[in-house]
């Protein structure tokens, strides 16, 4: 089972490779002033592989027409947004891409950023005003963390435009951190083994939930973003909130990748690879039924 997923992801590859050839011959203008330097061009490469591999191993692009692209800012939307609009450019995502920021009433937040930005690339784009940060301030006493309810609002409100936009999946920019971090948090807080999946049906059954940057390291598009030169900006814009759980998972990640390099990748393969009847839960295998055969 595991020889043919990799001879049929190894087929993928090289027909990824062969759809990205020549990549500096026919580029989308966001990229007019990328860097030309042999390591930019690898990064770039193999950001596009992961997605496309992504999209490939999730069918991601079953019925899809249209994508609502959630922008906030920061380096991985920017990213996931540049990536997407390179493989459309390219026939190789045949979807109608809308960016949308969802502006959330922070204080000292930049408001013309991201509608300057966005129009300079020719995406289409809405900007969407919603003051969900006066809401968590009242709901939250001072010094909580505000960022588990902020992010219910924004999704809330992202659902909403994805209907009202056309759209038939909103697309976030989780990377593969994201991912992990989000699995220990499950296991160490939870007592639960789950993480963010690549796709996902909201609640409601009529909008899919996809991460096309499944794969991708956070160090990969915090250097692809810096050399894009995206106009990144910070989330900190609501206080510090040091001291939060998902912080404390990302630095025993770095400590295990430091410590052992690779294993980022292995744990993110062992989420792809469960065995239900190794486990301990009785709702996903049989325990019950499960007997030797009778001796002759």
């Amino acid at each position: 089972m595991e020889t043919a997923r990799s001879s049929e992801r190894d087929r993928t590859n090289i027909a990824v490779d062969e759809d990205l050839a020549g990549l500096d011959a026919d580029s989308h203008p966001l990229f007019s002033r990328m860097p030309s330097s042999v390591a930019f061009n690898k990064l770039r490469k193999r950001l596009l592989r992961q997605v496309r591999q992504a999209l490939d191993d999730f069918a991601m692009l079953n019925g899809a027409r249209r994508w609502l692209v959630g922008v906030s800012g920061g380096k991985d939307s920017y990213s996931l947004l540049a990536l997407l609009m390179d493989l459309q450019w390219r026939g190789l995502l045949p979807v109608e891409l809308v960016a949308c920021n969802l502006d959330q009433g922070q204080p000292n937040f930049p408001k013309h950023i991201l509608p300057d930005y966005l129009t300079s690339i020719g995406v289409e784009h809405r900007i969407e005003y919603r003051d969900t940060y006066s809401i968590v301030k009242e709901k939250l006493p001072t010094g909580a963390t505000y960022c588990s309810l902020c992010s219910r609002l924004r999704r809330g409100n992202l659902y909403r435009i994805a209907r009202e936009e056309g759209c038939d999946a909103l697309v976030l920019g989780h990377h593969r951190e994201d991912i992990l971090e989000t699995f220990f948090m499950n296991l160490f807080h939870g007592g639960r083994l789950a993480s963010m999946p690549a796709k996902l049906l909201n609640d409601d059954g009529d909008l899919m939930v996809l991460r096309p940057l499944a794969y991708a390291a956070e160090e990969d598009l915090a250097r692809f973003a810096a050399a894009m030169a995206f106009p990144i900006i910070p989330c900190d814009l609501c206080g510090s909130q040091d001291g939060l759980e998902r912080n404390a998972m990302k630095a025993m990640l770095a400590d295990i990748e430091r410590r052992m390099p690779g294993r980022k990748d292995t744990m993110l393969r062992a989420l792809g690879h469960a065995n239900p009847s190794h486990l301990l839960d009785p709702k996903l295998f049989d325990f019950q039924s499960l007997s030797p055969e009778p001796r002759e």
